[in-house]
């Protein structure tokens, strides 16, 4: 009994993976493809203004910080009358 149950798991055993030929080459050839799709332009950067290229705002820097501050102690005020 004992040997058929060898056998019987012997033949139900997968069938073993063809062993890399080189996993260093693997890497090399993962990093290349890598490179050549980090060197190509994203169409979606293209379309991206950069923070020197932006126009402000209308009212200028001063006004969106005063109208931030005003949000910011709206908030404030709104949780200290809920606590």
């Amino acid at each position: 009994m004992g040997l058929g149950l060898v056998a019987f798991l012997r033949r139900r055993r997968p069938a073993a993976e063809p062993a890399a030929a080189d996993p260093a080459e693997e890497l090399r050839r993962k990093l290349a493809e890598s490179r050549v799709l980090a060197d190509e332009p994203d169409p979606a950067e293209e379309r991206e203004v950069t923070v020197d290229a932006a126009e402000p705002g209308p009212g200028g820097l001063e006004e969106r910080r005063r109208q931030v501050h005003e949000q910011a102690r709206a908030a404030v005020e709104q949780m200290k009358e809920g606590a």
